[in-house]
C-alpha cells in the first residue's frame, strides 16, 4: 500500500501508518525492511509513555537505515486523553489523576526531546468536548498555547533539531524516565528539559571550550533567562544550577557553545 502511494505521489510527502498500541511491534517491525516506502509512524499510546515509545521507534528505524518521522497521535486512555483547561465548564479539576501540565511535560516535550515530530491531541470520550461531540477547541486553549510556545522556541532560536538526537544518558537518565530529558548536538548545543527535576548535571566529558547556560520557560515563552550558573566548561560533568525563578516548575535549559 505504501509503495502504491509512493508511486502515485509526484511530491515527496511523508507516508505514515497508525495502528493500535498493542499491535505496534506486529505492524511496524516488518515495515523497517529495506525497500519499504514508509517514512514515518503515528503513535497511539498512554500519554505518559510518549517519550519512551517515540525513542523506541526513532531508534529502531534509525538502526534499519531509514530514520522515521515519529509523531504522537493519540494519548490514551480512550476515556481520558488530553483534559480541558482548568475551570472549563463541566470539567472538575480533580476528575483525573493528571492535568494539562503533565501532558505538556510528558506528551508534548516528551515527544520533542525524543526527536519526535510533535503531537496531535486526543480528547477522551468521558471528558467535556470530547472526540465524539467536540464543538469547542478552546476547551484546550492552554494546551494549544504550550504547543505554540514550543514551536516558537525552535524557530526563534534557530535550533538545528534535524542535527540533534536524544542523549538522556548525558544527564544520568539512563532509564529514560519522565523526570528529565536531553536532546543534543554534542559539543554544540544541549537542550535539557526538566519536567519534574529542579536541576541536573550534564556530562561534557570530551568537549572543549565554554558553554553558556540559559533558561527557557515552556509555560509562558519569552526571552531566555539566566540563573546563578551562567557558563560551564567542557571536559567534565558540570552542574547546571537552578532556574532563575519559579523553582519547582518545568524549565528547558539551553546549553550552547560560547563563541
Amino acid at each position: 500500500m505504501t509503495a502504491y502511494i509512493d508511486e502515485l505521489d509526484p511530491y515527496p510527502h511523508n507516508i505514515v501508518l497508525h495502528t493500535y498500541p498493542r499491535q505496534q511491534n506486529q505492524v511496524y517491525t516488518p515495515l523497517l525492511a529495506k525497500g519499504s516506502a514508509l517514512t514515518g509512524v503515528s503513535l497511539q499510546n498512554s500519554w505518559k509513555a510518549t517519550h519512551k515509545m517515540t525513542l523506541e521507534w526513532r531508534k529502531k528505524s534509525a538502526e534499519s537505515g531509514r530514520a522515521w518521522v515519529v509523531a504522537n497521535d493519540e494519548q490514551g486512555s480512550a476515556s481520558e486523553g488530553v483534559p480541558p483547561d482548568p475551570g472549563y465548564k463541566g470539567y472538575r479539576a480533580n476528575q483525573l489523576s493528571y492535568d494539562i501540565h503533565d501532558i505538556r511535560k510528558q506528551t508534548l516535550w516528551g515527544n520533542l526531546m525524543a526527536g519526535g515530530a510533535g503531537v496531535e491531541y486526543y480528547f477522551g470520550y468521558k471528558l467535556p468536548e470530547n472526540d465524539l461531540v467536540c464543538e469547542d477547541f478552546r476547551s484546550r486553549d492552554k494546551s494549544w498555547d504550550y504547543c505554540r510556545i514550543a514551536l516558537g522556541f525552535f524557530k526563534d532560536l534557530s535550533v538545528p533539531f534535524w542535527e540533534m538526537e536524544n542523549q538522556n544518558g548525558l544527564i544520568g537518565n539512563t532509564d529514560n524516565n519522565e523526570q528529565k530529558y536531553c536532546f543534543a548536538k554534542a559539543g554544540e548545543i544541549y537542550l535539557v528539559y526538566l519536567g519534574y527535576a529542579e536541576t541536573t548535571d550534564l556530562d561534557l566529558t570530551g568537549q572543549t571550550g565554554k558553554f553558556t547556560v540559559e533558561w527557557f520557560n515552556p509555560r509562558k515563552g519569552g526571552i531566555l533567562g539566566r540563573g546563578k550558573v551562567k557558563k560551564v566548561k567542557g571536559g567534565k560533568v558540570v552542574s547546571l544550577g537552578k532556574a532563575p525563578m519559579e523553582e519547582g516548575e518545568d524549565w528547558l535549559v539551553v546549553v550552547r557553545k560560547w563563541k
